[in-house]
């Protein structure tokens, strides 16, 4: 197998995991979205210094803390992406995976936005139009709800921020993590810790399974990183940008085939415009790759020691 092929087969192994999550979720009953999340944070910062042990690599830390810059963007980082478990946990315990869903398929636009607000990026006009339908489904979505779809504004609104941050920092998949789950380590014990004392904590109280199930949301937390890292060295940009869309896709499928959850003709109307938005996005920056492939490949042949 070709080192790309084996990116990609991280990769689909990455975003199947991520997609697959919410039918976890389910399993740690009756513990609540708090309790989940400070696990979720104390076991990842275990399962990834068993990772950074085995590869021993520690160079990063040296580097992370004589820049104090980097180090407040670490906090801040970790502070989204508390943010974005928080919110995703929160609409899956209360049925509402599809707007999770939603949440991560508006993300490439929220990327995109940034790009002109932070990076001072020109669009393209696909670009723009990709943006013009993304906003048109959030109308929709929101004269079907009655309100704005809040949870996949959140999602999509925070995790574009945090690729940003992590776009900043520059760390490894392990290393950010682990960089991430120390700056909320103690915070996230401490709401264990005082759980535990009040009597609301499950974690013991329940069962030996369910107590392995909880240490394994932070090994589900630490996995599809890893794969995910292992990917984006070996595939093109635009290879990753495609095989992003596996995990909404399996999240809206759960959400509407495995839970349940409704799909009001509206709904249907505003996930059918942010799914055409993101075809006119795809579609474009693939043409736009390959032109700057072909290009490339022209200027090597005319001048084959740059190339």
């Amino acid at each position: 197998m070709s080192d790309s092929r084996r990116g990609i087969v991280y990769g689909i192994a990455a975003y199947v995991l991520w997609g697959l999550f919410p039918l976890y979720l389910p399993l740690l009953r009756p513990s609540g979205s708090v309790e989940i999340l400070a696990q979720r944070m104390v076991w990842s910062l275990a399962t990834v210094l068993v990772i950074l042990v085995v590869r021993r690599n520690w160079r990063w830390v040296r580097a992370l803390v004589d820049s104090p810059r980097r180090m407040l963007l670490v906090v801040i980082a970790a502070l989204l992406i508390t943010a974005n478990w928080g919110t995703f946990i929160f609409a899956v315990n209360t049925g509402h995976t599809v707007d999770a869903s939603l949440g991560y398929f508006i993300s490439p636009l929220v990327n995109v936005a940034f790009a002109v607000l932070v990076f001072r990026e020109r669009l393209r006009p696909a670009q723009w139009a990709a943006v013009g339908l993304g906003t048109a489904a959030v109308l929709v979505l929101t004269v079907d709800y009655g309100s704005l779809p809040w949870i996949g504004l959140i999602l999509a609104a925070v995790f574009g921020t945090y690729a940003l941050m992590k776009k900043l920092i520059k760390l490894d998949g392990p290393e950010a993590l682990s960089a991430e789950t120390v700056a909320l380590f103690l915070p996230a014990l401490g709401v264990l810790i005082a759980m535990q004392a009040m009597g609301t904590g499950t974690f013991g109280h329940i069962s030996g399974v369910h107590s392995l199930l909880m240490v394994g949301v932070g090994i589900l937390t630490a996995l599809p990183l890893l794969f995910f890292g292992a990917c984006a060295i070996r595939v093109r940009m635009t290879t990753l940008a495609m095989l992003q869309y596996i995990a909404p896709i399996m999240q809206f499928l759960v959400g509407w085939l495995v839970f349940g959850e409704h799909m009001s003709t509206g709904r249907w109307i505003g996930f059918v415009i942010v799914w055409v938005a993101l075809v006119v996005l795809s579609a474009d920056l693939l043409r736009h790759a390959h032109r700057g492939r072909a290009l490339r490949a022209e200027a090597a042949a005319l001048d084959p020691a740059a190339g």
